[in-house]
């Protein structure tokens, strides 16, 4: 064993001890540790009495992994993969969680249109009761690993730095801030159905280049925005570096928790940025900020500036020294 493989082992070790002396957040044990006193593991499997996980062992364990990741990693020639890797290991818990919403959906649709045509038979009864057992069981399995997926990300931000948000699709559970992709959020606004993906609360619209490194102008700005306007919806041009990126770590601060649009460009060229822009106008939004960047960023200063929108902009010089940059030039004339 290395000596810097065997400092790995030590420090998540103290990891584990620190995890040992904690107790499960309401969340976990909300799901955990009141499970249904019957589930079906899948279609066509009798009902079972199983046991859930612990609390406390999927909370320390959903976390120890994503810091392992990088702890292991640390200080060696595979060190930039970490934040991949460890995004990939989120986004399995997403990607699992999305399958079992889709399957809780179906469920529920043939539920309703069973009790919609009742048929006093046993067969039926028993038929209706298995069903309603079944999407139960989806559903309190989806519940699970959405709160893993949302400690997980919590860990990953917290380790790397930067928000975790998925590839595809939109993250919106309770525990996190409401990441709700652009094309659905402008359906969620047609559909009162869908009304969990509508945020409700006045917009204030984000952009900034994928190159920007001063957190602390940009957190103070939103924090004294959010101090006028408690109930904002953030709302993001959604690239994943950057100022969008430190925008969108601000709005999933744990006692921040703000809603957040990723509003990502779909497609490529000037003219969907530009389309993007005059979408953007369409929500309203109560407030602006915006970080010096390229064309479009100045298209929708212009654009904001005459509705009339409230706009907090930031020039590249405003933000102090980036000291990493300084150091790696150091090294390089070294």
């Amino acid at each position: 064993m290395t000596r810097t493989h065997s400092q790995s082992v030590h420090r998540f070790a103290d990891l584990k001890t620190l995890y040992a002396e904690m107790t499960a957040t309401p969340e976990f044990q909300a799901v955990f540790g009141e499970p249904m006193g019957l589930t079906i593991m899948a279609p066509g499997e009798m009902p079972m009495e199983l046991d859930m996980p612990d609390p406390l062992a999927v909370q320390a364990d959903c976390g120890g992994v994503v810091a392992c990741l990088f702890d292991l990693l640390n200080d060696t020639r595979l060190e930039a993969l970490a934040p991949d890797i460890a995004w990939g290991f989120v986004n399995s818990f997403h990607f699992v969680a999305g399958k079992l919403a889709r399957r809780e959906d179906a469920l529920a649709q043939e539920l309703g249109e069973m009790a919609r045509v009742p048929d006093m038979s046993e067969v039926y009864i028993r038929e209706l009761e298995e069903k309603q057992l079944l999407c139960q069981s989806v559903a309190e399995q989806r519940e699970a690993l959405e709160v893993m997926c949302d400690f997980a990300a919590d860990m990953y931000r917290a380790v790397s730095g930067m928000p975790w948000s998925p590839a595809r699709g939109s993250r919106t559970s309770n525990r996190a801030a409401s990441q709700v992709d652009a094309l659905d959020f402008l359906r969620a606004r047609q559909l009162a159905a869908r009304e969990r993906h509508l945020p409700q609360g006045p917009i204030v619209v984000f952009s900034g280049p994928a190159q920007w490194h001063d957190t602390d102008i940009l957190f103070a700005k939103l924090d004294e925005i959010r101090a006028r306007v408690p109930h904002m919806t953030l709302v993001t041009t959604g690239q994943r570096t950057g100022a969008d990126a430190i925008a969108a770590a601000w709005a999933g601060r744990p006692g921040v928790k703000v809603p957040l649009v990723s509003f990502r460009l779909y497609g490529s060229g000037a003219k969907k940025a530009f389309d993007r822009n005059r979408k953007l106008l369409e929500l309203r939004p109560v407030e602006a900020v915006l970080c010096e960047g390229s064309g479009i960023q100045a298209n929708l200063y212009q654009a904001l500036r005459q509705e009339g929108v409230p706009i907090h902009a930031f020039r590249k010089g405003d933000q102090t020294p980036d000291v990493g940059l300084r150091r790696g030039m150091a090294r390089g004339r070294a």
